[in-house]
């Protein structure tokens, strides 16, 4: 069984035990996300489902991308006033944002907990998550001003 197919029966699972229904345009919104390897739009995925669903709004995208989100599926990435970006991967990880284009790459590094930590002592905050963000231009733009 295929990585994003054994992702997709294991996210239906957890929206089944939810109590949502898995409707074509949840699997197929859902099945967009998981094979990603950017992180879309909901209007992305709005024009990437569109054809196989005429009848599919911006509306429902919108919808079930919330749903995702309060089942724990997704991550939502606010960006600045630009629409938000969505991210099947959950795992801690980071991201590299390109200056140009706005496309979103994820990158892993260890080690980060200790920030956290001494935030905490600093601040006297309890803290719960972090994010972290690196900017620069991508490979394809950078190739675009050769």
């Amino acid at each position: 069984m295929s990585n994003s197919h054994s992702h997709l029966r294991e996210a239906i699972d957890v929206l089944k035990k939810t109590g949502v229904r898995i409707t074509p345009q949840r699997h197929a919104i859902l099945e967009f996300l998981i094979n990603a390897d950017t992180h879309p739009t909901a209007d992305e995925i709005y024009r990437a489902l569109e054809g196989n669903f005429p009848n599919m709004s911006v509306a429902t995208v919108y919808n079930n991308l919330r749903v995702f989100r309060e089942a724990g599926l997704i991550k939502e990435l606010p960006y600045g006033d630009s629409s938000s970006r969505f991210d099947f991967s959950t795992s801690e990880h980071y991201h590299a944002i390109c200056n140009e284009c706005g496309k979103i790459v994820d990158f892993h590094y260890p080690g980060l907990d200790e920030v956290e930590h001494f935030a905490a002592s600093v601040t006297g905050y309890e803290v719960n998550k972090h994010r972290l963000e690196v900017y620069g231009t991508c490979p394809e733009c950078q190739s675009k001003t050769l």
